[in-house]
């Protein structure tokens, strides 16, 4: 439980979490048109934010499970619904930029520019929260993370609604993220009340954090929007010392989701081998046998360039190395399917650290627990 908001904080401001009813839910499942979603089924679907329910939707970077931003009950059996540790702030998702104002004590300078380069997109923006933002949608802190996401259904479903979305990833927590309704059925089936299935989403990781709190800005989480993009807009960007870590890193107050806890990972043991490419294949392979002869049945994550290369139980590529927006989209279905294929250990390639690359790398870092080889 996260400092300053405890159960006995929870009682004293009448919020309450619910009991288990959300493991006895029956989810409704809406299959809708993802460029044109059909408005009845949205409708359907905004009834249960409405009423304090929760939906999984999806958006271009992956499916999020959404819950009105202003209903703390709501939120909390957001929470519970994942499994998700209290101290881990989702991102509130608006329509339009103009719902940043409410939310907000105040739009520092800059955001705007940013807001109306980047939004929609896998961008999300950290701003001191206004008063009017309940304790439980921003874990506890002073600021919030918001997002304009591009994807039809997901800003049809915030419109209908009426009210922002407070949505982290529609999975159970530390698993991989959903880009598919399907993952999200698997993990979430009778513990949510309904999904919008708007097909599979296209970029595959979580937005980019920034924390625009700071001068000069920050980044807290890399994702769909490239430090590459962003410093061509500010110029000057930081990396906060978690998006290039190696190692697990001390955190005090996390103002980002994915910064804290398990996160991304498969059920099996997971090795991340980083190095130049000829030698992770040679190293890749050296490890491949020796689990083998362990009794291990193992799985390696490779790329088009090198699947061939492996003879283990399992090869699954992510697509071409040159094109790490391919990378990005398959990433966490990949992972998946290893959870499938009841692999008890996953051999991983790095990838190159550029544009998606570094978001990709960062997250296969932490699906290791920072189990990382060198080649």
């Amino acid at each position: 439980m996260l400092a300053g908001f405890t159960k006995e904080t929870m009682k004293t401001r009448n919020v309450r979490p619910k009991k288990t009813w959300c493991c006895l839910k029956k989810t409704l499942l809406l299959k809708v048109n993802p460029r044109r979603p059909e408005i009845l089924k949205v409708r359907e679907a905004s009834d249960f934010i409405r009423m304090g329910g929760i939906v999984a939707f999806p958006t271009e970077t992956v499916y999020g499970l959404g819950a009105d931003a202003s209903n703390p009950t709501a939120v909390l059996a957001l929470f519970e619904a994942k499994k998700r540790p209290l101290d881990n702030p989702p991102i509130v998702h608006v329509e339009t930029p103009r719902d940043v104002i409410d939310l907000t004590a105040f739009v520092p300078s800059g955001a705007e520019e940013l807001m109306e380069e980047f939004w929609p997109g896998p961008l999300t923006l950290i701003f001191k929260k206004s008063a009017k933002v309940p304790d439980v949608t921003v874990a506890g802190l002073d600021t919030i993370a918001i997002r304009m996401p591009r994807n039809e259904v997901a800003l049809a479903l915030i419109r209908e609604s009426g009210c922002p979305i407070a949505a982290p990833s529609a999975n159970l927590a530390g698993k991989p993220s959903p880009t598919t309704a399907k993952h999200v059925f698997d993990d979430l089936d009778g513990r949510i009340d309904a999904i919008l299935d708007g097909g599979p989403t296209k970029i595959g990781v979580e937005s980019t954090v920034l924390d625009v709190t700071v001068n000069p800005p920050m980044i807290l989480r890399p994702g769909g929007t490239s430090v590459e993009a962003l410093r061509r807009v500010l110029g000057e960007v930081r990396l906060h010392s978690f998006v290039t870590a190696e190692m697990e890193v001390s955190l005090g107050e996390t103002r980002s989701p994915g910064m804290k806890h398990r996160h991304y990972a498969p059920k099996a043991r997971m090795v991340l081998v980083e190095g130049s490419l000829e030698s992770v294949i040679d190293r890749i392979n050296g490890l491949l046998g020796d689990y083998k002869l362990k009794g291990n049945r193992v799985g390696v994550l490779a790329t088009d360039e090198t699947a061939a290369r492996y003879k283990a139980d399992i090869v699954e590529s992510l697509g071409s190395r040159f094109n790490t927006e391919t990378i990005a989209r398959n990433l966490f279905a990949a992972l998946r399917k290893f959870d499938e294929a009841n692999v008890s250990v996953i051999i991983a390639e790095s990838v190159p650290a550029e544009g998606l690359g570094l978001a990709v790398m960062n997250r296969l870092r932490k699906a290791s627990g920072y189990n990382i080889v060198r080649a």
